[in-house]
């Protein structure tokens, strides 16, 4: 709490005096008068005592469990619990730096008498994680206004988004890297499965039901049709949360770590639900792991991960970050069989790097790419122009890439990159 005199009088005194004395020494009854009165008034704000600090705060909040996206009103009652009238109050509510308002202000001015409350309220945009209000700041003063006393209203409030896992990419792009186990994926091998793969001679033992009948009415020979063999995979999904990485193309876009994971919840969804063993992983400062795993408290584990986990911080890292440790404290970690899908913008040369050497290192690797750049300038159409030259590297190197525009459906793009990539 501070207290401290404003200065709004600074000077009047002087001024007074000096209106008195002329209108003493020239005989203007105007001149004293004014002088007289500007004395009264030094003479009051000299002794104003500070106002009273009885106030009470409450904060309604409109959804307090939102996903991102949501607009969430906030409802803020001020009351004068004192028995004086406090004739100038500010009130600025503590809104989270995470959380952005785009519609109203948590700031109010008023008057209160004793007893009365003034409302105001607001609206502010769900962000993922875990969003507590810091007390309120409140600016009271006199009726003379000469003296002011700030002071903070605590209201404990606290907005927990964590995003629900949608399934909108149902056909996320992984390689024919797989363990032998019936799934989604397909191989080069023929098999059970529902797509065709090719016919061969029949064998002793061969099911019935693969028996090629109109062949054998039409020619007489029995052959068997094979299918092409779907097995799981072992997936890793990571995530570029480098300083480098946090890049935005407008002050209303998320930026590309914050699309980059939402697509991952999404993606880690899609693949659970076909069977496959998910896990996360963040390349950046924070360690952050979870194993390739099944089952829905796989899924809760990955969710919580996702929306508070330290590493997944909506602001930059800061200190030093040694990339080929952190590569290698990945590789000790990622199973042999196991498949990488990276998650980067791709905007600085290390990126491309990382990919490259998982990929050479056994793991097939695809690049999930969420385009932050833009075209406005001539500084921003160079930064395009090196991006695109980047991806057209990786894709030289047999590395999948899909190139992400955020303004578009990750799911609708997935979708556009398997059937180029099944042709």
């Amino acid at each position: 709490m501070t207290v401290r005199e404003t200065n709004r009088w600074y000077g009047v005194s002087a001024i007074a005096l000096l209106a008195a004395a002329v209108g003493t020494i020239f005989g203007s009854p105007e001149a004293l008068l004014a002088g007289v009165i500007g004395v009264a008034f030094a003479a009051y704000a000299r002794t104003a005592t500070p106002p009273s600090t009885n106030l009470d705060l409450t904060r309604t909040v409109g959804d307090s469990e939102p996903q991102p996206g949501d607009e969430i009103r906030i409802e803020v009652t001020v009351e004068n619990t004192g028995e004086k009238t406090l004739p100038d109050i500010r009130v600025t509510d503590g809104v989270p730096e995470g959380l952005r308002v785009t519609a109203g202000s948590p700031r109010l001015g008023t008057a209160l008498r004793p007893g009365k409350k003034a409302v105001f309220s607001y609206t502010v945009e769900s962000v993922r994680g875990e969003h507590a209000f810091d007390p309120a700041q409140v600016l009271a003063r006199d009726f003379s206004g000469a003296v002011e006393r700030e002071f903070e209203l605590a209201g404990e409030t606290t907005i927990t988004c964590t995003p629900h896992f949608e399934t909108t990419a149902e056909d996320v792009p992984l390689r024919e890297q797989t363990i032998r186990h019936t799934g989604q994926i397909a191989t080069r091998e023929g098999g059970t499965g529902v797509e065709f793969f090719a016919t061969r001679e029949y064998r002793p033992g061969d099911p019935l039901s693969r028996i090629d009948w109109k062949r054998k009415a039409r020619t007489g020979e029995l052959t068997t049709v094979e299918f092409r063999e779907e097995q799981t995979a072992t997936v890793v999904l990571l995530v570029d949360v480098r300083a480098d990485a946090y890049l935005t193309h407008d002050l209303d876009d998320p930026g590309a770590v914050e699309h980059s994971i939402r697509a991952v919840g999404d993606a880690f969804s899609a693949l659970l639900d076909n069977g496959d063993r998910v896990g996360i992983a963040a390349f950046g400062p924070e360690e952050l792991w979870l194993s390739p795993g099944t089952g829905e408290y796989h899924r809760a584990e990955a969710r919580e991960l996702l929306s508070h986990a330290p590493a997944f911080s909506q602001k930059p890292p800061e200190g030093a970050f040694y990339s080929t440790l952190k590569l290698r404290w990945l590789r000790r970690r990622l199973p042999s069989d196991a498949q990488v899908v990276f998650f980067s913008p791709l905007c600085d040369p290390f990126a491309p790097e990382i990919a490259r050497r998982l990929d050479a290192t056994g793991h097939a690797v695809t690049v999930i790419s969420p385009d932050p750049t833009t075209d406005a300038t001539t500084g921003q159409r160079l930064a395009w122009a090196e991006r695109r030259r980047r991806l057209q590297s990786l894709r030289a190197s047999g590395i999948r890439v899909v190139d992400w525009d955020t303004d578009d459906s990750l799911g609708i793009t997935m979708a556009r990159a398997n059937r180029r990539w099944r042709r």
